[in-house]
């Protein structure tokens, strides 16, 4: 693999995980999955939104190869689709609370 297409490849992984972050309610289902697997409709209620809206999201989230969906009898749980994402997001929100503490106010960002 040459550097060009490492990174096109690298860029193309980088905005996959920017376009997940870019909504709230994405974030939040990344951030909620980060110790354990969670149900949509556990998600939704959570998170203040409908369960058809969960499950946009979900999919979106799936599509991007962030999270993975757990049969468990009928039902379905999801949980992120690898065990280093947890201690990435981790350290992304670390990083971005030490870079502008003051950015977000609880009733969205002030950037």
């Amino acid at each position: 693999m040459t550097s060009a297409t490492a990174s096109l490849t690298h860029t193309a992984a980088l905005a996959r995980l920017g376009h997940a972050l870019s909504d709230p309610t994405r974030a939040g289902i990344l951030l909620a999955l980060r110790d354990s697997a969670r149900y949509p409709a556990e998600l939704a209620e959570t998170m203040g939104v409908s369960r058809q809206v969960m499950s946009n999201h979900l999919a979106c989230l799936r599509g991007c190869g962030l999270v993975e969906s757990v049969p468990d009898g009928r039902r379905s749980s999801y949980r992120l689709a690898d065990e280093h994402l947890s201690p990435a997001l981790d350290e992304f929100l670390r990083v971005t609370l030490i870079v502008e503490p003051d950015c977000c106010d609880g009733e969205g960002c002030t950037c």
